[in-house]
């Protein structure tokens, strides 16, 4: 059910974000968020971004560098980005964390399951938000 409410059709006008917090969540933990970015099991974000996350020596050179993405995005279109990609990029390879119908080759074990759940998105959103390019 929570998926559902990621992904109705944005707003009027609003064809890039997502803008309201995902349902069940409270304000994203940055902290949180930059553990998830960080961790290859979990959030999969440093197989193919490169962050500011020094501690991690084997980043991705595939997609966009995540510095400076809160510069770049509002936290709705951040939100979009991470919860479902697809819906500004039908042709992305990132994978839409949050969707759960209308995949491709998805393992058994996952079919039905979110890769990210709600809160861990809206945390993951906090710290890319923080992520500013430098005045």
């Amino acid at each position: 059910m929570l998926l559902a409410c990621a992904v109705l059709p944005p707003a009027q006008g609003q064809t890039d974000t997502l803008p309201n917090p995902l349902p069940n969540t409270t304000p994203g933990d940055p902290a949180r968020g930059r553990a998830i970015v960080a961790n290859l099991q979990l959030g999969t974000c440093l197989l193919c971004h490169t962050a500011p996350i020094s501690e991690e020596p084997f980043q991705g050179n595939l997609a966009p560098n995540l510095a400076g993405t809160g510069s770049r995005w509002t936290v709705p279109q951040l939100r979009l980005r991470v919860a479902d990609s697809a819906r500004i990029n039908p042709g992305t390879i990132m994978p839409s964390y949050h969707r759960v119908s209308g995949l491709a080759r998805v393992a058994p074990a996952q079919q039905g399951k979110p890769l990210l759940s709600a809160q861990q998105i809206e945390d993951v959103v906090a710290y890319l938000a923080t992520l500013r390019n430098p005045s």
